[in-house]
C-alpha cells in the first residue's frame, strides 16, 4: 500500500484495529449477546447478529455470502450506493436490509438511508458499516514517520472533513471524488441514522470497522438542513412557543442535533442541565464552550428581538418536551436569553427538576418586575462567573 493511498484511499488492514474503540462508545446501546433474541424480533437478524458480531470484515461477508440463500425473502442483502434502487425489492416486502457497502462509499448517503426506511415496515431493521474518521486518522499516523504524519493528517482533515461541508469548496470536492470514500465521524453516522428515522439498537467497533444496527421507529426527515457549517442555525423554542433559528458556532460533530434522544437515553444530566459525557462535542468545541465563544453569534438573535441578554436557555423541541406541562407554559411567556439563570444561583442545578426550579424562580420574578430582576440576575451572574469560576461545558 502506497502512502498516497494511506492518506486518500484508506486501504485498511482490519486486524490492526481489533481492540480499537472511540470515546463514548461504551455508553452506546450494546446488546448482551445472550439477550439478542429478546430485543430483536427478526429471526434472520438475530442469527446474523449472533454469528458475525465478533468476525472481522472478511469473515463477516464470507459468512454472509455462504448463508444468504438460507435467509427469508424479506431479508434483503444489498451492495449499492443508489438508494433509489432499493425500490426494486418492494415486492419482497423487506423487513430487514443488510448493506454490504461501506457508508463511506455511498455518495448520497442521506438518500440511501431514507429510502431504506421507506421500503421497510415500522420495526424493520437496517444493518450497515463504516470506517470512521478516527480510524482513518489512526491509519495515517501509523503510515508516516513523526511530524510528516501530522502534516499528512492535516491535509486529510482539510480535504475530507472541511471541504465537503463548505459551500464554496463542496462542489469541487464532489467533482474530484464523486462523493466516494468520504470520512464520517461515529457521531455523524449515528446522527444520520436517527435523521433517517431509525433508532440505534446496537453499535460497535470490530477489527477496524464500525457496525450499526438500526430499527425503524418513524418516517425519515427530507426537508431540513443539517448543521455542517462553522456557524449554525438551530431550531429552538422561543417566546409564545414560536420556533426561532438560534445562531451559534458549531461545537459538535455534524448531525449531532438528531442524536439528542439517543444521548438522553444513555447519558445522565450534569450540573447546569446539559448532558454528561456528551461525546458529540468536539475538541475545539469544548474550548469554545468554556469561554462562551460558541454563543457569541446569539447576539444576532438579541438584535433581532428574538432573545434578550439574560433569560432561560433556548431549548430544542426534545429537551423542551422533558419539562412539565406547567413549566412549558410558564417558559414560553418570556424570551429566551443569552445568559441563563443557573449562573446566578449559588448552587448549580444538578437535575432537570433543579433546572426547572431555578428557571421558575427567575421567570416568576421577571414577570413581576422585569427590569429589576434582569439587572439583579445579570450582575449576580457576572460575580459568579468572575469569582466562583462558573463555566459552560
Amino acid at each position: 500500500m502506497s502512502r498516497y493511498k494511506a492518506v486518500f484511499q484508506y486501504q485498511y488492514e482490519p486486524e490492526d484495529y481489533i481492540d480499537y474503540t472511540e470515546p463514548g462508545v461504551e455508553k452506546g446501546a450494546h446488546i448482551d449477546p445472550e439477550k439478542v433474541d429478546k430485543q430483536i424480533d427478526n429471526a434472520d437478524v438475530v442469527r446474523f447478529f449472533e454469528m458475525t458480531r465478533y468476525m472481522n470484515e472478511q469473515g463477516l461477508f464470507q459468512w454472509l455470502s455462504d448463508h444468504a440463500s438460507s435467509f427469508d425473502a424479506s431479508t434483503v442483502i444489498v451492495d449499492t450506493d443508489d438508494g433509489n434502487s432499493l425500490q426494486q425489492y418492494r415486492e419482497r416486502q423487506p423487513k430487514a436490509f443488510i448493506s454490504r457497502r461501506r457508508l463511506n462509499r455511498i455518495r448520497h448517503l442521506n438518500t440511501f438511508l431514507n429510502r431504506a426506511n421507506e421500503e421497510l415496515p415500522m420495526g424493520g431493521y437496517l444493518w450497515c458499516n463504516a470506517r470512521t474518521a478516527v480510524l482513518k486518522k489512526q491509519l495515517i499516523l501509523k503510515s508516516f514517520p513523526p511530524v510528516i504524519n501530522r502534516i499528512a493528517y492535516a491535509i486529510h482533515y482539510l480535504w475530507h472533513r472541511v471541504c465537503p461541508k463548505l459551500k464554496w469548496t463542496k462542489w469541487f470536492y464532489f467533482a474530484v471524488t464523486n462523493g466516494k470514500n468520504r470520512t464520517y465521524n461515529r457521531v455523524e453516522v449515528l446522527g444520520r441514522m436517527y435523521r433517517a428515522g431509525f433508532e440505534v439498537i446496537d453499535e460497535g467497533f470490530h477489527y477496524g470497522s464500525f457496525y450499526v444496527l438500526g430499527r425503524k421507529v418513524k418516517a425519515p426527515i427530507w426537508d431540513d438542513e443539517p448543521t455542517c457549517s462553522p456557524i449554525i442555525k438551530l431550531r429552538r423554542v422561543g417566546q409564545n412557543g414560536e420556533m426561532i433559528g438560534v445562531y451559534k458556532f458549531r461545537t459538535m460533530y455534524s448531525y449531532s442535533e438528531y442524536l439528542q434522544p439517543y444521548i438522553y437515553e444513555h447519558n445522565s444530566l450534569q450540573e447546569g442541565g446539559k448532558f454528561a459525557d456528551d461525546y458529540r462535542v468536539n475538541g475545539w468545541g469544548r474550548l469554545f464552550r468554556s469561554c462562551w465563544i460558541d454563543e457569541l453569534p446569539m447576539i444576532v438573535n438579541v438584535l433581532k428581538g428574538q432573545m434578550k441578554l439574560f433569560g432561560v436557555r433556548p431549548l430544542s423541541r426534545h429537551y423542551f418536551s422533558l419539562y412539565t406541562p406547567e413549566m412549558q407554559q410558564l417558559r414560553i411567556k418570556v424570551k429566551p436569553g443569552l445568559i441563563p439563570p443557573f449562573y446566578y444561583e449559588t448552587e448549580t442545578p444538578k437535575t432537570i427538576e433543579d433546572v426547572q426550579a431555578s428557571e421558575r424562580r427567575y421567570i416568576e420574578a421577571y414577570l413581576a418586575h422585569p427590569k429589576t430582576t434582569d439587572w439583579k440576575y445579570f450582575w449576580g451572574s457576572v460575580r459568579n462567573i468572575l469569582f466562583r469560576k462558573k463555566r459552560s461545558k
